[in-house]
């Protein structure tokens, strides 16, 4: 895939990520995030890519080279599955993210409830007797 053949191509050429970022002029964290897999270049920083790597768009797109070059939208329509990829697993660990939480607070909510359960009893009789006292004032 793009992430692993854009690492790979980087070390070969001896490179940092660093290095990459200063000549594509993007952060070091973007190639991180490439290379990770949890994004993907659009289609002018992959042929950008391409060209500082000195390798074609089809090796790092993961394809055996062509005889002639890919079309522009070939590679639009990769880079475009690869985000919708990227877009549903992150979707999907949002998600599960959220579901965490709530059990998590209904778990801290029932050991609260749980805590206090046991003098609840003798709080509403005192309240009781204090309401009693405070209505019947000589009694």
């Amino acid at each position: 895939m793009l992430h692993e053949n854009l690492k790979q191509a980087r070390m070969n050429k001896g490179m940092s990520q660093e290095q990459l970022a200063v000549r594509l002029n993007v952060v070091r964290q973007t190639i991180s995030k490439w290379e990770k897999g949890t994004s993907v270049p659009d289609a002018e920083a992959l042929l950008h890519l391409s060209e500082v790597l000195e390798m074609p768009v089809t090796s790092l797109l993961g394809e055996a080279p062509a005889p002639e070059p890919a079309e522009l939208s070939d590679v639009a329509r990769q880079l475009a599955h690869m985000n919708e990829l990227t877009a549903l697993k992150m979707q999907r660990e949002k998600e599960w993210w959220s579901k965490a939480k709530q059990v998590l607070l209904i778990i801290a909510l029932l050991m609260f409830i749980a805590a206090i359960l046991p003098y609840w009893g003798d709080t509403w009789h005192e309240f009781g007797q204090n309401l009693y006292h405070l209505l019947n004032p000589g009694k």
